[in-house]
């Protein structure tokens, strides 16, 4: 499977989705969820990211959170 990147946003949000299915994503600080994305199985992209993609991660993570409920 290819790296994911910072720029790969849903697919970063289904999986955390997946790996924290009972977080609220709303709820989690931007500090967590960076560490949670960097700990992703298959991430590899050292860059901080900027503000806007850590809320495009944070939508992607909501919207699949939310089909979920």
């Amino acid at each position: 499977m290819p790296a994911i990147q910072w720029t790969d946003t849903d697919e970063i949000g289904y999986r955390l989705s997946e790996a924290y299915p009972d977080d609220d994503p709303l709820a989690v600080s931007f500090v967590t969820l960076r560490d949670r994305v960097t700990a992703l199985e298959d991430f590899d992209d050292p860059a901080p990211p900027s503000e806007p993609i850590m809320e495009a991660v944070q939508m992607a993570w909501l919207e699949y959170y939310r089909e979920n409920r």
